[in-house]
């Protein structure tokens, strides 16, 4: 993980399903999802918009740590190619920055199983805005303190 950021504890739809970090930079981030009946769509297969969010989510992630910390990255477009299902398992995206400009970044992802199987390729476009301020407004990762 990187060293000196934190994330905000607060329930949110990666802590409901489950979603773990495994490495966290500004030009790496890895997440992964156990794949259960939970994350399942009608067939018994992984849904594909559980695929989708853990590409944006990892995307988003590794975007906002390379921004000052009065700004966060939101996604604005994600382009996803399902390649091949998957039932059971872990899957893990691989989040990398294609272009990290001013304004906007474009991301790619790799997700895979845990045979290293190509699962889906995606392509995200995020835009960077100034951070919320509001109370109810959803806190961005920090710095932690002393750093």
């Amino acid at each position: 993980m990187s060293e000196g950021w934190t994330f905000p504890d607060r329930d949110n739809v990666h802590r409901t399903l489950g979603v773990r970090t495994v490495e966290l930079s500004p030009t790496r981030v890895v997440l992964e999802l156990d794949v259960t009946s939970r994350v399942h769509q009608p067939f018994g297969i992984l849904h594909g918009g559980v695929s989708a969010l853990l590409a944006e989510g990892a995307a988003s992630l590794g975007a906002t740590l390379s921004v000052a910390p009065e700004h966060v990255c939101v996604g604005t477009e994600l382009n996803i190619s399902h390649l091949r299902p998957l039932s059971e398992g872990v899957l893990r995206a691989l989040a990398t920055p294609v272009r990290q400009g001013r304004t906007v970044q474009v991301w790619s992802i790799e997700l895979t199983d845990d045979q290293q199987r190509l699962i889906a390729t995606a392509r995200c476009s995020l835009q960077v805005v100034n951070a919320p301020v509001s109370q109810n407004s959803a806190p961005r990762l920090g710095r932690s303190q002393g750093c």
